[in-house]
């Protein structure tokens, strides 16, 4: 229904770092990949059920056509 943009990914590298080069690298490729770990997880969560744009779409039809059928009735 609404198409949203896609995140964009940056592989970020400091020029000047004071720690050993060899001792970052590990500890970014770890937090990395926690970070992807943890973003698929998410992608995956949210596509499972309705979202909340639908239900409240949903609701706001139904109590439009309860009102309709209501004021017919009477």
């Amino acid at each position: 229904m609404f198409n949203q943009r896609k995140h964009k990914k940056f592989s970020y590298k400091p020029r000047f770092s004071k720690q050993d080069h060899l001792a970052e690298d590990s500890q970014g490729n770890k937090f990395t990949s926690k970070w992807e770990k943890e973003r698929n997880a998410n992608l995956v969560k949210s596509k499972r059920g309705f979202s909340l744009k639908i239900l409240i779409l949903i609701l706001v039809l139904l109590l439009i056509c309860m009102y309709i059928l209501n004021s017919k009735i009477n």
